[in-house]
């Protein structure tokens, strides 16, 4: 032969006399390598023409390259085997399905993926590797929505000898699509994102919004999101009354009317899917509809639905439902994504709840405030014009008519203060903010409260008035006597006065009181054993059964007022039903 054929063998493969002898008579020059990775790299340099195996390991070591050049081939990750200019001297079928030409050998490792922005961590894999001699890795995006993850190691081996030239560096580059993880990691991200922003507002916004106008906004909010980033067409929330159970609709996206009218309690059985996830607080994927028992129709001609709980604080507040017309639609994937968003959508509407509460709680203090303003003087406007209405009965009739409409007006200013609160916030609103004490035997009641001191008179409206009740007040027992004679159209169901006024006894007072109505709905108040000329065991003996001992509690003039309504108004139908004594005028 007229050239020196170059071939790379293994030091522990030593070739055999005979093939010893063949390689000379071929001109053939051996260079001995110490390990397969070190042959490849002789292998890479121009000057090798080939590998040679010989000796009594050669099979061994042959065996070993076919069975990982077959593992290589069937990995489902891209592999490659790169020179120190990054040129691809080896690739195995999925590495060369991934790039931008047929034939990748003898190309960049980067121009055949089609320039990929390197992300990091690493920005230089292929270069530290070579550099340092250890592994490194990094993330490549190519376009906008594929990433691979690149682990690169170096193969470089020792020279055997001092006399032995360095061996050329080869990196073994591992290619993994990580497509799904990193969109999936960026969903998240997202969901959380507009998650925060659901309720988000400013306070000059917030200032300048009513609480429907925030209720709308989170909708839009919600239903922005469910679509345009979750890819949900049909959405349906439902919020759970606690007190009834009931899951009642606060938003639906295309769903059917009767679907959205349908009456749904939080219970396992007989209400759907939309109950069970809010009876157990378990997520629910519902891929076959058609086979599913519980599944109840909501959107036309659904084929698979997706339905978890509202959860706060462990608590189940509603259930957040979609559906699709595609049967197997959605995937444990849309099921995390979709309990995420739920958590950040519970977490705004406790939000929203809260502000609800707040506004009604400022409503409720304000309106309260200005009622302690006005009940003292409103009541001296009563008895004023009481006093002069008075003086004119029997005189003038147009001003005792007069009278009459600035003590109907003067009534009327509480109700409308009241009225005007209730209008500061929602009214569902106000009525859960008051649900704990609510006393609806109180609600329209007409209370006159009698006593000297100040501080008990606007005691008694600011605390019996958020029951709804109207409450006037006398400081002495002339005063109240007025107040009832001028309020017959329209009588006191309870009188609570104390036991010692400025001018009278309280059993003084309910003696002139039964000269204007009977039964008179009367209960005394007085000090723990005060009973000055033995009021109570008058008052008693004339029927008076109902005392207040100072100091009382709240609690307990309430039940007392209670009582005392359910007795006056049992007196009075009792004596409705009483027959006609015989021989009166009714019976000719």
């Amino acid at each position: 032969m007229s050239e020196t054929l170059n071939l790379v063998t293994l030091a522990s493969a030593a070739p055999p006399a005979v093939v010893k002898n063949l390689l000379a008579s071929l001109s053939a020059h051996v260079t001995a390598s110490s390990s397969l990775a070190e042959a490849a790299s002789q292998l890479a340099e121009e000057h090798a023409d080939g590998l040679l195996l010989a000796g009594p390991e050669a099979a061994e070591h042959l065996t070993s390259l076919l069975r990982d050049h077959e593992l290589l081939t069937q990995l489902p990750d891209g592999v490659a085997l790169l020179d120190a200019e990054n040129t691809i001297r080896w690739a195995n079928p999925a590495m060369v399905a991934w790039c931008t030409c047929e034939s990748v050998v003898g190309h960049n490792f980067y121009a055949v993926l089609g320039d990929p922005t390197i992300l990091g961590p690493d920005y230089c894999p292929l270069h530290t590797a070579v550099a340092t001699g250890s592994a490194t890795s990094s993330t490549l995006r190519i376009g906008e929505n594929r990433y691979l993850h690149v682990h690169a190691t170096s193969l470089a081996g020792a020279p055997l000898t001092a006399a032995t030239p360095p061996v050329a560096p080869l990196v073994l580059v591992s290619v993994r699509d990580v497509s799904r993880q990193i969109l999936e990691q960026e969903k998240r991200a997202a969901i959380h994102q507009a998650g925060r922003q659901l309720a988000d507002l400013t306070p000059d916004e917030l200032a300048d919004m009513t609480i429907e106008e925030r209720i709308d906004l989170l909708k839009s909010n919600i239903l922005h999101y469910s679509k345009d980033l979750l890819k949900f067409d049909v959405v349906e929330i439902r919020l759970l009354d606690p007190q009834t159970g009931r899951l009642e609709p606060l938003l639906a996206e295309g769903m059917e009317p009767v679907a959205q009218d349908r009456v749904l309690y939080a219970r396992p059985e007989d209400n759907g899917v939309t109950g069970y996830v809010a009876a157990t607080g378990k997520s629910y994927l519902c891929n076959d509809t058609l086979a599913d028992p519980r599944y109840i129709e909501g959107c036309r001609d659904a084929k698979s639905s997706l339905t978890v709980a509202l959860e706060l604080h462990d608590r189940v507040i509603g259930t957040f439902n979609v559906e699709s017309p595609k049967p197997g639609a959605f995937d444990t994937t849309d099921l995390q994504f979709l309990e995420i968003f739920s958590r950040d959508v519970a977490a705004s509407l406790n939000t929203l709840e809260l502000l609800v509460a707040e506004k009604a709680s400022t409503a409720a203090e304000s309106v309260e405030a200005i009622h302690g303003a006005v009940a003292l003087p409103v009541d001296a406007i009563l008895h004023e014009a009481v006093a002069v209405m008075e003086k004119y009965i029997g005189h003038d009739a147009d001003v005792v008519a007069r009278l009459q409409r600035i003590l109907r007006n003067a009534r009327d200013i509480k109700q409308v203060i009241q009225k005007v609160g209730e209008t500061m916030t929602p009214t569902l609103a106000h009525a859960q903010l008051r649900q704990h004490d609510r006393r609806p035997g109180l609600a329209s009641r007409r209370l006159l409260v009698v006593d000297a001191d100040d501080q008990v008179r606007s005691a008694a409206h600011s605390l019996l008035e958020r029951f709804g009740c109207t409450v006037e007040a006398a400081r002495d027992g002339a005063e109240a006597i007025s107040l009832v004679r001028a309020s017959c159209g329209e009588p006191y169901d309870v009188i609570i006065s104390d036991i010692r006024l400025p001018d009278m006894s309280g059993y003084e007072l309910l003696l002139k009181l039964r000269d204007l109505i009977d039964p008179v709905p009367l209960v005394l108040m007085t000090g723990f054993g005060y009973d000055p000329g033995h009021s109570i065991v008058k008052a008693r003996q004339a029927g008076i059964e109902l005392v207040l001992y100072k100091p009382f509690r709240i609690d307990q003039l309430l039940d007392t007022i209670d009582r005392a309504v359910a007795a006056f108004s049992a007196e009075k139908t009792a004596e409705t039903t009483l027959p006609t004594p015989s021989g009166s005028p009714s019976e000719g």
